[in-house]
Formats: C-alpha cells, sequence, structure tokens
C-alpha cells in the first residue's frame, strides 16, 4: 500500500491510498479456497465445486467483500503509521474510473485532535457557596404536602365560594346553540380559585349549590387548543353535583401513613434530606461553573471544526425543540436565530472544555475502573424490557464509543473532583435564593451539558443505542410542591405522591373537555426570554460533546479502537 499526504492544515489531514490490485485478488482467492468445500452444486459432489465456478458464480460479491476489507485495513494501517488521532470518521471516496482487477486508489480526509498544551491547574481559587437547612423549609414542605392531601366536607345548602371543590356535569354550546365535540362531561371536580378553567368559567360558578342548574357564557382564549372554539363564545349548561368545603390541613402521623410512610419524622427526614440533596447540587453546579470558568480563561487551542459542529446541531436540535413548547413558536425560534453565533461559540467552548478535562484526567491518572463500569452499564441496562436488557449489555460492551458514552459523565465528575482537591476553596454560608440568583445571573454561561452522541454509522440490529438514565429522585413532591434537583443515587423509600381529583368524563376522548379540563386552557406564556446558554442551565458536563471527546475522556485514543467499515464513496466523476 501506498501513503501520499496531500493536505496539512491545521486539524485538517488528506490522503491518497492506493491498494495494488494483486492484494485485492489474493483476498478473493483465499475467500474463494475457503468457502469451496461448503458448496453444493448440481452435478459435483460436495465440496468439490471449481473455483473457476464458485468465482464465476460469487465472484462480484467476493470482490466487493475484499474491496472492502482492504480498505479498511487500509485505513487501519494509515491512522497507526502516521500516529493520528481522528476527531471524526475518515472520509474515504473511490477513485475516479476505478475497474475490478485495477489497483485501487482512495482519498482519504479527516479531522484530528489537536495537541492539548499541558493543562495550567495550579492556583484555582473556588467559592464554595453552601445553604443551610432551617427548620421553617421543612415545615412549609409539610404544609405543602398536608395541603394537597387534604380532605373535602359535603358543605350541605352551603353556597359555592373561593376554596370549594364543585363537581358538576356539564354540556358546552356553541353561539348558536349547537353542542360542540368534547364539550360534554360529568363528574368535573373543580376548585375554585385554581385557575384550571378558562377564563370566567370558575367565577361563574361562585354562588351555586348542589342541586341547582345553571348556565354560564364564556369566551375561548385565542390560543385555545382547538383551533375551532379560539376565541368563540360559547355557553355551558351546568347541573351542580356537589359542593364540598376543605377541612383543615394537618401535619400529623396520618399525613405521612397517606404518603406511604411510617411517620411523621420519617417523612421529616426525607424531606430534609432532599432539600440537603438540592442545596449541595446547586453547589456543585455553582462550583463546577466557576471551575470551567477559570479553565477556559486559561487555555485556548484550536478544537476541530467538525466536532463544533456536531456539538453546535446538538445544541441547536434542543433548541428547536424546546420552541415547539413555546406560546409563539415563530418568535422564539426568531430570537434563536439571532443568536445562532453564540450557541456556536457555546459549542466551541464545550469542545475545548471537554478535550481539556480529557486531557487533565489523563496527565493525573484519573480512571473509571472496571466496577464502577459495570455498574454503570447495569443502571442503564434497567430502562430497557427483560427481553432487551441483555442485547443492550452486549452492545456496550462491543462497541467502544458507546461504553466510551456511558462513561463520560462519571469520568468526567472524577476529573471536576480532583480539581477541587487541587483548588483552593473557600466556603460562604447564603440562602437558596442568593445561590439560585449567582447561577442564574452567570452572563454568557456555555458550559456545557448532557448532550449525547448519535453514531448513525452504528448497525442498528445489535442492540438499542444506550441512553444516559438519571438515577431516581426521592420522590416527596405533592401538587404546588417546588420541584427536586436529581439526586446521585437511589432512594431506599419512595414516598406516594396524593392521588389527583377525578378528570372529567367526556363524550369525545379526542377532544379536551370544554370546560374540558377547561376549558381549562391555561393563560397563554410568554415566550421565554433565552438567554446565552439557555438549553444548558441546569447542567454542567462537558464530555459528552461528540464521539471523539468521549473517546478521550475514558482514555483511549479513536485510533486504538476498532475501525468501522467506511463507507466507500465514488467521487462526482466516478
Amino acid at each position: 500500500m501506498q501513503t501520499v499526504e496531500t493536505l496539512n492544515e491545521g486539524l485538517k489531514r488528506g490522503f491518497t491510498l492506493t491498494i495494488p490490485a494483486a492484494e485485492i485478488e489474493a483476498r478473493v482467492a483465499t475467500e474463494i479456497k475457503r468457502v469451496a468445500p461448503q458448496m453444493k452444486m448440481p452435478g459435483f459432489r460436495p465440496g468439490k465445486v471449481p473455483a473457476n465456478l464458485v468465482r464465476k458464480m460469487h465472484g462480484p460479491a467476493l470482490m466487493q467483500d475484499a474491496l472492502n476489507s482492504s480498505i479498511q485495513q487500509g485505513i487501519q494501517a494509515l491512522i497507526a503509521e502516521q500516529g493520528l488521532r481522528p476527531a471524526t470518521q475518515p472520509q474515504v471516496a473511490l477513485g475516479e474510473g476505478y475497474e475490478p482487477g485495477k489497483d485501487v486508489e482512495l482519498t482519504v480526509s479527516l479531522e484530528v485532535l489537536p495537541q492539548v498544551p499541558t493543562p495550567a491547574i495550579e492556583g484555582l481559587k473556588l467559592e464554595r457557596l453552601t445553604v443551610p437547612v432551617a427548620d421553617a423549609q421543612i415545615d412549609e414542605q409539610l404544609m405543602k404536602f398536608a395541603n394537597a392531601q387534604k380532605h373535602w366536607d359535603d358543605a350541605g345548602d352551603k353556597a359555592a365560594e373561593q376554596g370549594n371543590l364543585v363537581t358538576m356535569d356539564f354540556v358546552g354550546k356553541t353561539a348558536d346553540g349547537v353542542a360542540f365535540p368534547g364539550g360534554t362531561g360529568t363528574d368535573m371536580a373543580v376548585e375554585i380559585g385554581t385557575g384550571r378553567l378558562i377564563p370566567g368559567f370558575e367565577e361563574q360558578i361562585v354562588g351555586a349549590k348542589a342541586g341547582e342548574e345553571r348556565q354560564i357564557s364564556v369566551t375561548f382564549p385565542e390560543d385555545y387548543q382547538a383551533k375551532d372554539l379560539a376565541g368563540q363564545s360559547a355557553t355551558f349548561d351546568l347541573t351542580i353535583k356537589s359542593v364540598k368545603t376543605a377541612a383543615e390541613a394537618r401535619v400529623d402521623e396520618e399525613l405521612a401513613k397517606n404518603l406511604g410512610l411510617e411517620s411523621l419524622e420519617q417523612l421529616k427526614g426525607l424531606i430534609r434530606g432532599q432539600v440537603e440533596q438540592e442545596s449541595s447540587n446547586l453547589t456543585r453546579t455553582h462550583m463546577k461553573r466557576k471551575l470551567l470558568d477559570q479553565l477556559a480563561q486559561g487555555h485556548d487551542f484550536e478544537v476541530p471544526p467538525s466536532m463544533v459542529d456536531a456539538e453546535f446541531d446538538q445544541i441547536w436540535q434542543q433548541l428547536e425543540h424546546e420552541t415547539t413548547h413555546e406560546a409563539d413558536p415563530e418568535a422564539a425560534r426568531a430570537e434563536m436565530e439571532s443568536e445562532r453565533d453564540d450557541y456556536r461559540r457555546i459549542a466551541e467552548r464545550r469542545v475545548r472544555l471537554g478535550l481539556l478535562l480529557s486531557e487533565i484526567g489523563q496527565a493525573n491518572g484519573v480512571e473509571v475502573s472496571q466496577q464502577e463500569m459495570n455498574g454503570l452499564i447495569a443502571q442503564a441496562a434497567q430502562q430497557y424490557g427483560p427481553e432487551e436488557r441483555q442485547r443492550f449489555i452486549d452492545y456496550v460492551r462491543q462497541e467502544p464509543m458507546a461504553a466510551a458514552q456511558l462513561r463520560a459523565p462519571l469520568y468526567e465528575d472524577k476529573v471536576v473532583d480532583f480539581l477541587f482537591g487541587k483548588a483552593e476553596v473557600t466556603e460562604r454560608e447564603t440562602t437558596r435564593e442568593e445561590l439560585e440568583a449567582a447561577i442564574e445571573s452567570e452572563d454568557g454561561f456555555a458550559t456545557g451539558t448532557h448532550v449525547h452522541e448519535h453514531h448513525d454509522d452504528h448497525d442498528h440490529d445489535h442492540a438499542p443505542k444506550p441512553k444516559a438514565k438519571r438515577a431516581r429522585k426521592v420522590d416527596v413532591q405533592a401538587a404546588g410542591a417546588p420541584a427536586a434537583e436529581e439526586v446521585a443515587t437511589e432512594p431506599a423509600v419512595a414516598v406516594k405522591k396524593p392521588r389527583s381529583k377525578p378528570a372529567a368524563k367526556t363524550d369525545d376522548a379526542g377532544v379536551e373537555a370544554p370546560a374540558a379540563e377547561a376549558a381549562a386552557e391555561p393563560a397563554a406564556k410568554k415566550p421565554r426570554a433565552k438567554k446565552l446558554g439557555a438549553p444548558v442551565e441546569a447542567e454542567t458536563q462537558v464530555l459528552e460533546s461528540s464521539p471523539a471527546v468521549a473517546e478521550a475522556a475514558a482514555g483511549t485514543q479513536a485510533a486504538d479502537a476498532p475501525a468501522k467499515k467506511p463507507r466507500a464513496k465514488k467521487t462526482a466523476e466516478g
């Protein structure tokens, strides 16, 4: 095989490879010799089919296999001989005018990983903001649980007022008196004042009594999901079936038992642990962001454009998905487009930080042990059913890049912990509000997140692709309770959530009941002001930016991994 370098510019490399026709022919001959004894053909005894007939019958397929094998081994040899560290899969094109029996000329282009300068990790200074857990926080959460678990007492002849629970049947009609699809329901329970229903609906059932029939008039919001009703006037014929008043919310042993626990003290302990974990997660996020900011400021080196492109595409896809959930998707997308360059800088910074953290880890002996890796695989496998679970495990063990993707977040955490240990850390107590504000106020935050790579050239028949699986959180949330940050360990106990109020039964399951959860459409949500880094505000992990970064983070080089078969593309002329 002859190799000629045609491009060496920055991180881009180009080569021409010439594979002699004799090498390919030798592969074909070897394969014919191997398969001939296994072939059966009328007129010949088993295993006695002449080689020339085998070639005549299967020559084109054998030639194609030999060509692919030669190309694959040629690329592997090129990478090894040139000492290359590919950032992406090499692009391979078959030369113009190739015909079977001739030498094969290939053009190979790729980007390589940069030589990362020796990281400067001395003199790092960080502040650890801690949030002490106050008893008042625990009491506040307990009261939220109690309110979510509140009991309702029949109001008798009392008229409905704010805070009461009213159960009703309803029939919705358009302005011309025709009932509309999905507008009929029974036994819908509504707590007056929660704003679940379209504007004006709840206000008009104030004063109603059990057994009463009344008609109310409403106007559907302009952005109501059922387009034929949006902005239209309608009436609802209501039959009030019951009015109930809320009993006093109590924080007691009964509350804990209703949540599936043994005692109130156990519930308090779970809440305290969760609040502490949330605060700890916020503290770490803030520290890590500051750490990555210092690393980014102190290191600037060229990164492979293809890796930046891949990372940018991940960010952009995430943003495009988010715009579909905005009240005004077009306005959100326009805003996103105006910040395209900012997001590209975010992508470049993520890639650079990923390579930098990988270099720091390798230089300082940071490793993910086989035992830890087995735990990661076992945890990720739990998201699959019993039949697919073993296929997933086998897939991860056979695919270096899949294993690298799974390993990367833990590896990064270990590198970050190593750097925390090297830094000069001061501590300061603060409030949760101040800590959250400090995180939110980081202008230009671009430290990255879990962005899962996609290997489109993987064989999809082998197994499902791995997806990062987060650990479950201690489930002590109830309606109205603030969302909890996810914790790093499996909880020993999960608290049951209170049962939600029964939804109205409607005559058309395909359309929401008008009051049908009203009409239950909330007020239109304004498009979020996406500040720089908006898609990554919750996390700061960067090592899954691309396959090459994940592979580097795993402590291996892309060149060391078994090469996948390149797709030999003909040039435009060929």
